[in-house]
């Protein structure tokens, strides 16, 4: 089968949070995504520019995926996987993301010929905003 990927699919990033309405409520407010649906008040769907977002709450194995349970990491500070957001104006967007109630690690740090900083969701995913300017 050589159609795979075909361009109407989309990649989602599926994340496990401990509290679905804290999670779910910052991923609208403080970051800014499009709620585009809710399933069961157990799992929101977001578009952030054009990537999906799913946040989910924990659960045990099913059928179509016996033997894995998901649930929220326990170590905010050991990071499998993290978001970069590619921005224009990392201390503006610093700024906003502040002002929504986003916490960061550090202020954005300039390196030369990028300028970035980190904050993370409820549950301790990273995000950072990055500006390049190499």
């Amino acid at each position: 089968m050589n159609d795979f990927p075909t361009p109407d699919m989309a990649l989602t990033q599926i994340l496990v949070a401990s509290d679905y309405e804290a999670s779910r409520n910052w991923y609208h407010d403080v970051l800014g995504a499009d709620l585009d649906r809710e399933y069961g008040g157990t799992s929101a769907v977001f578009n952030f520019n054009g990537s999906w977002l799913l946040v989910v709450s924990g659960g045990p194995p099913t059928e179509d995926k016996p033997n894995i349970t998901f649930a929220a990491s326990d170590s905010p500070d050991s990071v499998d996987h993290a978001f970069t957001i590619r921005v224009a104006d990392c201390q503006s967007a610093y700024e906003t993301l502040l002002a929504r109630g986003a916490v960061f690690l550090t202020p954005p740090y300039d390196w030369g010929a990028e300028v970035r900083c980190f904050f993370r969701d409820p549950d301790g995913h990273l995000f950072e905003i990055s500006e390049f300017r190499g």
